[in-house]
């Protein structure tokens, strides 16, 4: 039987017990669960009118809920998160906040949570039976019957995340309880409009080797939907940038005719807005794909070619994610991961909320050929998932029929399909800021097919 993804609460939960209390016995028992428990069962337990065994059998769920949070171990000893909780126990707002932290980044919460605000967004009831489909389809599993998102909503309410009625979602909370919020830095509130967007489309990127400023700027302005004058580019938006030590900027010399300025990410921008960007991710992917996501898009390709399908699989999500980061696209959920299939292919859904909402599904291949019915099965998935666009990236190529396909679903529905192959991707791995010519080939395409006749 498949193990719950959601840790276990039954009877850890701040209708049941006192987190600050609990932390106090274990900080006086621990090394002694039976002790820890007793005191549990004392302060908590000995009133209900049950049998004595059940009684103690309340005290050890509150054990084992605490063991599952990650705040004791099983010793009843307290771990580094409960020492860290520990020393905030005396401010509620604090303490609350911390462990919301936790169970959004390290406990599937922040899944839990964009499940059901795509619940609430499609007038879907809400429901713990609702929700162990919605969070299945996302990847995360819970036992049938069990009660553990209700849990973590409980303790996810005291710190103002849930709010009102029992499965709100209060946004600017969670944005506050993280401290980042991905679209406002505030190492880079100082700068003009053009500024962050130039910065957050270097960073987006992923590469720390010399790039042409005009195409940063390319990328930028179509991320981001800002203007950059050419001719000014240096003293608008380069200049200021290189003197707060957020990029070193050089003139090309050699050659003929005026050469654009090359620029790259120095360590204080990978500290302040790189490695923020990756750390949203933690807790809602592999560990090992958080390092991949930090070196460059080559290596990813070289990684994809391992005889090893575990690290080929790995790669090939890593190109998704690589390949959405560069559009600034907001990760929901991996549906399908590469190493379920022999590193093969990998499904994962994106959204953006710039100007309007949009959802996109991508499906990474790492196969020779793209066939018609792999295509089909992403258009299927499009009612379920409630996406706008649909990418498909392949190491391979995208077969003619493939393309026919693509062309009558775009002609004869509201849907984009965006088909990137290996010659795109060896054209990005070389110049990441050139993907923006590629989706601009792919939008004309589907723009051309969706004429109206007026």
């Amino acid at each position: 039987m498949k193990r719950s993804d959601l840790p276990f609460g039954s009877e850890f939960s701040p209708s049941q017990i006192e987190l600050s209390a609990v932390l106090e016995m274990a900080e006086l028992h621990g090394g002694d669960w039976k002790a820890f428990e007793a005191e549990v069962r004392a302060a908590y337990f000995d009133g209900h009118s049950t049998t004595d065994y059940n009684r103690g059998k309340l005290a050890n769920n509150t054990k084992l809920g605490m063991i599952a949070y990650g705040i004791i171990e099983r010793d009843a000893n307290l771990t580094d998160f409960g020492r860290e909780l520990y020393a905030l126990k005396d401010d509620g707002a604090e303490l609350y906040g911390c462990l919301a932290k936790h169970i959004l980044l390290n406990l599937h919460g922040m899944t839990l949570v964009r499940c059901i605000q795509d619940m609430v967004a499609a007038g879907e009831v809400v429901s713990l039976t609702t929700l162990r489909d919605g969070l299945a389809a996302r990847g995360v599993h819970y036992p049938p019957g069990g009660k553990h998102p209700s849990m973590m909503r409980l303790w996810l309410a005291k710190a103002g995340v849930f709010v009102g009625s029992r499965w709100q979602v209060d946004p600017f909370r969670i944005e506050t309880v993280l401290g980042l919020n991905p679209d406002e830095f505030e190492v880079l509130a100082g700068f003009t409009a053009e500024q962050r967007a130039f910065l957050r489309a270097l960073a987006n990127t992923g590469t720390t080797d010399p790039q042409p400023a005009n195409e940063i700027a390319k990328l930028a302005a179509a991320t981001y939907g800002v203007r950059f004058p050419e001719k000014s580019l240096p003293k608008l938006v380069l200049n200021a940038l290189e003197s707060a030590g957020y990029i070193v900027a050089e003139k090309t010399t050699t050659g003929r005719g005026a050469k654009p300025f090359q620029v790259k990410p120095t360590g204080k921008l990978i500290a302040d807005v790189v490695d923020p960007l990756i750390e949203q991710l933690k807790g809602q992917t592999d560990p090992k794909l958080l390092a991949l996501l930090r070196t460059p898009l080559s290596a990813i390709l070289d990684e994809i070619k391992d005889k090893d399908r575990y690290k080929a699989g790995l790669a090939l999500e890593a190109l998704a994610f690589k390949i959405m980061r560069l559009l600034d696209m907001t990760y929901v959920a991996t549906r399908l991961r590469a190493n379920q299939t022999g590193g093969a292919e990998v499904d994962l859904v994106f959204e953006s909320a710039r100007l309007v909402f949009s959802r996109w599904q991508v499906q990474c291949k790492n196969t020779a050929h793209v066939s018609l019915d792999d295509v089909a099965k992403e258009v299927g998935l499009t009612h379920f998932l409630k996406s706008n666009v649909i990418v498909v990236v392949t190491t391979g190529n995208i077969g003619s029929e493939a393309r026919r396909y693509a062309n009558k679903i775009m002609a004869d529905s509201n849907l984009a399909i965006v088909m990137l192959d290996g010659g795109d991707l060896g054209a990005i791995s070389d110049s990441p800021a050139t993907i923006i010519r590629s989706f601009d080939r792919e939008a004309r395409h589907a723009m051309n097919l969706k004429k109206l006749e007026l």
